[in-house]
């Protein structure tokens, strides 16, 4: 599942409407009104305020809700972007001012989907990785040799002292059992949660 890093806004022109697609990240269910209120207060006397939000590791939380529009036109197509791309911990909100023209169902759908896929594309996104936190501990001489080996982890931390320590965040056990074997001392620590860009 992929987190947003930060609040994202576009908008977009349909038949006059005037769709503002804000994705803002979130934690927990109790911050969807707090944004909400927010919202309303930023971007005032809209017609419809319609979101969808997921949350939870898996995404397994979820909901919606159209606002005054049709059942199933605005709050479902929504949440279906956001599936789709699985994304988690996240609020979508598409704020409509009505243009005074009718978009019918399919052009509601294709509106508040396509605004929050807009939104989307514009977001930027980490992953969160569950890896190992490991300090190696080695000579000077070495320091070349131990980079080329650890080319492909992620060094969290060097420290220059009478000997060298580099901390490192191993993602999978196997790819580190491979190159063990080659450092002088090696000590595990705790595990640890990366936030890897996407």
């Amino acid at each position: 599942m992929k987190y947003l890093k930060e609040r994202v806004v576009t908008e977009i022109i349909i038949k006059k409407s005037r769709f503002i697609n804000v994705l803002i990240p979130i934690s927990e269910e109790s911050e969807i009104l707090l944004n909400l209120t927010d919202l309303k207060k930023e971007y005032p006397k809209a017609t419809h305020y319609c979101y969808a939000y997921i949350l939870g590791p898996n995404g397994q939380f979820g909901g919606s809700n159209d606002d005054g529009e049709p059942a199933g036109t605005a709050g479902v197509p929504i949440l279906e972007v956001l599936r789709h791309n699985e994304v988690t911990n996240i609020l979508a909100v598409v704020i409509r001012y009505f243009g005074g023209i009718k978009l019918g169902a399919g052009g509601l759908i294709r509106a508040y989907s396509g605004g929050a896929a807009d939104a989307i594309k514009v977001g930027s996104f980490y992953q969160n990785i569950k890896a190992q936190k490991y300090i190696i501990h080695f000579n000077y001489d070495q320091i070349n040799d131990v980079e080329y080996l650890l080319r492909d982890f992620i060094i969290i931390d060097r420290v220059y002292e009478s000997s060298v320590n580099f901390t490192i965040a191993v993602k999978e056990e196997n790819d580190f059992e491979s190159i063990k074997h080659h450092f002088f001392k090696i000590k595990k620590l705790e595990e640890i949660l990366l936030a890897i860009d996407v």
